[in-house]
């Protein structure tokens, strides 16, 4: 993570630490804008893939706590507590603007909506959990899919995302990319559960795969209208703060639920021995904190529904990833989910670019414009 992250700091910092207005995702994309969306992406993928693999791995080696593993997707947010300093207007000898003080929202409204935000992941999380304890992991994995759908409709209502053809045509692709991972999956729950689990699992997946879809657009509705700043640090914001609530409520759940004083025995009785269960859970906070900060930055600079776009998209690269460390197996219906999934997402870019493209177009026009009005207001 860190080499990424510094290389990242390096190319883009400069222009990340200045306090200016949240702007309008229409406008002209500078090159600078397409290596921090790359950045992003690259982070979501990589950070996403590990995590799931380590979760795993956790899982398979002995680990069955729920609550643990709901500790861990939020528990490593200190590491990027010094990047977080780095970037604050205010760690920087170079002052403020009154203006930039007078736009910052209360610290108030943004307690309450970082509180929010990390109850809100705590339960989401831990709805996922219960959903693959009493799910197959293919019923499971189809109904995590659903979340693009659920997003594309929040997305609508609270963000004004427009759908073009090729919009529709990437989330189309990238649903039915997991939905053949799903239907195909090798790791099916051999255990049977009853039929009140079952209900119980159903309900707790599709409700936290349409609980996260609606975090997703309430994040971005909050950069464009409480946040309002185009920093670093406000994506920082977002991710530390509710990351530190939803940590606090995992520990408060750890120990209400009793799984604490299980931990010491799964520790010793772990396959790999102690350390490798402590490099485990400690790897899959990290990687879950990359993730976070790609997905978030997604949302800062494209959209939620860009964001689970490129969170799908991850889908097919965890079973490539998992045939090379677990030796799972590549079949054809795994290289056709991939396809699929490439396709879905290249789609999408070709969206951005052909939005990127007009925007040009019209800011030249205009420009064209202006210069006309002010020959003619010379000449009279």
């Amino acid at each position: 993570m860190s080499a990424n992250f510094f290389v990242y700091v390096i190319v883009v910092g400069q222009n990340q630490d200045e306090d200016i207005p949240f702007t309008n995702q229409s406008q002209p994309k500078h090159y600078r804008w397409w290596i921090r969306v790359i950045s992003y992406i690259l982070f979501l993928i990589s950070g996403q893939s590990a995590a799931i693999l380590l979760g795993r791995l956790y899982f398979d080696k002995g680990g069955n706590s729920k609550w643990m593993a709901t500790f861990v997707q939020s528990a490593g947010f200190p590491i990027l507590l010094p990047f977080l300093f780095y970037f604050s207007p205010f760690a920087k000898s170079v002052p403020v603007s009154v203006t930039s003080v007078a736009r910052r929202p209360k610290i108030s409204t943004l307690v309450f909506l970082y509180s929010a935000f990390g109850l809100l992941l705590t339960g989401d999380n831990l709805m996922y959990s219960y959903g693959l304890l009493y799910l197959p992991v293919s019923t499971y994995s189809l109904l995590c899919a659903t979340q693009l759908a659920f997003n594309a409709v929040f997305s609508f209502f609270l963000n004004s995302q427009k759908f073009s053809p090729f919009i529709l045509n990437s989330v189309i692709l990238l649903t039915i990319s997991a939905s053949l991972l799903a239907v195909n999956s090798d790791s099916e729950n051999a255990s049977t559960v009853s039929k009140g689990k079952y209900v119980i699992g159903f309900l707790c997946t599709v409700g936290a795969s349409a609980t996260y879809s609606l975090y997703l657009s309430l994040v971005q509705l909050s950069f464009e209208k409480v946040i309002k700043r185009e920093t670093f640090s406000a994506v920082l914001d977002m991710q530390i703060y509710p990351s530190f609530v939803a940590t606090c409520g995992c520990v408060v759940g750890l120990f209400a639920s009793g799984e604490w004083r299980s931990l010491s025995t799964e520790m010793k009785e772990y396959k790999e021995g102690k350390v490798s269960y402590m490099m485990t859970l400690i790897f899959t906070a990290v990687t879950w904190q990359v993730a976070s900060i790609g997905l978030l930055g997604l949302i800062f600079e494209v959209s939620s529904l860009f964001s689970n776009v490129i969170s799908t998209l991850a889908s097919p690269v965890v079973p490539i990833l998992a045939v090379i460390f677990f030796h799972d197996k590549m079949d054809g219906i795994k290289a056709m989910a991939m396809l699929l999934a490439i396709w879905g997402f290249l789609s999408y870019i070709y969206q951005q670019y052909l939005d990127d493209s007009k925007s040009k177009v019209k800011k030249k026009m205009k420009a064209n414009s202006n210069e006309a009005s002010l020959g003619l207001t010379g000449q009279v």
